[in-house]
């Protein structure tokens, strides 16, 4: 090969990274299309914040598309980041079944034009511009430690039965709850026997809140992070007759347990899901048009909601989360 085609390869390469830098840096002129990512496509958590997406988009103009894999694995989601990218979206607003393991997909996707937002579930900072948060990650898991402790009287074995080993959320809310019982003495005669996973399977969560109560006779309760596996357990736990034996709090749609909340055997924690989605699309639109870009301070609208701010770290608050109890369970209608 010679020196002069060897410069001009050079050249060449050089300037299809030049043109690759300056598209990642442009600006949407209006609304564009944005492609949601959730963990899991059954999932009905993100078939609800969809709706908030899609009224969003009749708003404000743009669309909002959802793909998303039928098993909670990065490796699912990294192709899914990948077919949306060869779509074209504007954003890719994504809730990461990994936040590390989907961060190269994604910055990929960035030097092609594509903006990202995560939502639900973060993904690595560098690899996004903003975390839409349903609640502050210490906030929810304090409420559901919290929870526990009221409804065993803050003694005796509890689990947490949480998503899978590598959710982001999840790993942080658990971390949170365990320096918590360390440092507060509140929760001194409380015991966290064992984390199980009940990776966002209906079945694999039943067998595991079963096989928990099993293996810890003693076990007063059981936290569940994850909407998927806390109506799951509650109607496996139930049918085996011992829900109340066993009590139950953690994140799911409430409605979805509302008997079970009614009787006492069960608290919830939880939010308004549809404008978690609704936040999510104003956010990635404000993106699009690099009105945010993720410094701390900045300030874009999102219609009925108000204004939000983007705090530390890139982290817009959709706003606090209840305990779910017989007393205010009708406030929620998801």
């Amino acid at each position: 090969m010679t020196s002069h085609l060897i410069k001009t390869l050079l050249i060449a390469g050089s300037l299809i990274a030049s043109v690759a830098a300056a598209s990642a840096e442009e600006c949407a002129k209006g609304p564009v299309t944005v492609g949601f990512l959730p963990k899991l496509d059954t999932d009905p958590y993100f078939q609800v914040a969809q709706t908030g997406a899609e009224e969003a988009a009749k708003e404000i103009g743009g669309k909002a598309i959802k793909q998303a894999p039928s098993q909670a694995t990065a490796e699912a989601q990294i192709d899914f980041i990948n077919n949306l990218v060869s779509q074209k979206v504007g954003v890719i607003a994504i809730s990461a079944n990994d936040a590390n393991a989907v961060a190269p997909a994604l910055r990929r996707a960035a030097k092609q034009g594509v903006k990202v937002v995560s939502y639900d579930s973060d993904v690595a900072s560098a690899a996004r511009t903003v975390f839409l948060n349903q609640a502050a990650g210490d906030s929810l898991a304090e409420m559901m430690l919290e929870s526990m402790g009221q409804m065993i009287n803050y003694e005796g074995e509890f689990a947490i039965l949480s998503s899978t080993p590598t959710a982001t959320n999840q790993n942080a809310w658990i971390d949170f709850m365990k320096k918590k019982m360390a440092a507060d003495k509140k929760y001194a005669k409380m015991k966290l026997v064992q984390v199980a996973y009940g990776q966002e399977s209906e079945q694999v969560n039943q067998q595991q809140a079963l096989a928990l109560a099993q293996a810890f006779p003693n076990l007063k309760g059981i936290i569940i992070p994850a909407g998927i596996g806390l109506p799951a357990a509650a109607r496996a736990m139930d049918q085996a007759g011992l829900l109340g034996k066993v009590k139950l709090t953690g994140l799911a749609p409430a409605t979805l347990i509302k008997k079970y909340i009614q009787n006492g055997s069960v608290q919830d924690i939880w939010w308004n899901v549809k404008d978690l989605g609704y936040l999510t699309y104003y956010a990635a639109q404000a993106v699009a048009q690099c009105k945010v870009t993720g410094k701390e301070g900045e300030a874009f609208e999102a219609g009925r909601l108000g204004s939000y701010k983007v705090g530390k770290k890139g982290e817009v608050l959709l706003g606090p989360a209840k305990i779910v109890t017989p007393a205010n369970v009708e406030e929620f209608k998801f």
